[in-house]
């Protein structure tokens, strides 16, 4: 917790629904959400780090020249490759980055969609599973 001159305490905190993702640097559109990101994963065992994957879940736009669809175009025309981006998932606090995560070498692993559904008149969600090399956790000065 932080204190101003009033006296008044603000709880340090980041908001689920304050961040943005970036696809090569490039801010992405209709992103919904980011599941599964987990920083840190330990195989004792093996005596190694584990890189699981994250899941981005995103509106299904038209547009073929946004990021996202590019990558998944070139992913879907090359089916035993490794189309590999630099993804960041960036938390914001009332307009300022707070904090970042840099996944880098990731690829696409697996494409899903939400239901189709004549009764409903939801979006249709894409949802990303991403595969990486590495994140890097980076607090902005």
């Amino acid at each position: 917790m932080t204190q101003d001159q009033s006296g008044i305490q603000a709880v340090d905190s980041l908001s689920a629904n304050e961040f943005h993702v970036e696809i090569n640097g490039v801010v992405a559109s209709g992103i919904f959400g980011v599941g599964r990101q987990q920083i840190r994963s330990v195989d004792l065992e093996a005596g190694r780090l584990v890189h699981k994957p994250l899941t981005i879940t995103k509106m299904v736009q038209r547009d073929q020249a946004l990021p996202f669809n590019q990558w998944v175009r070139e992913t879907m025309d090359n089916p035993t490759a490794k189309i590999t981006r630099e993804i960041a998932v960036v938390a914001m606090d009332e307009g300022q980055e707070t904090r970042r995560w840099v996944y880098k070498d990731a690829w696409i692993s697996d494409i899903a969609f939400s239901e189709f559904d004549s009764g409903s008149d939801v979006l249709i969600e894409e949802q990303l599973t991403v595969q990486h090399g590495g994140v890097e956790e980076i607090w902005p000065e």
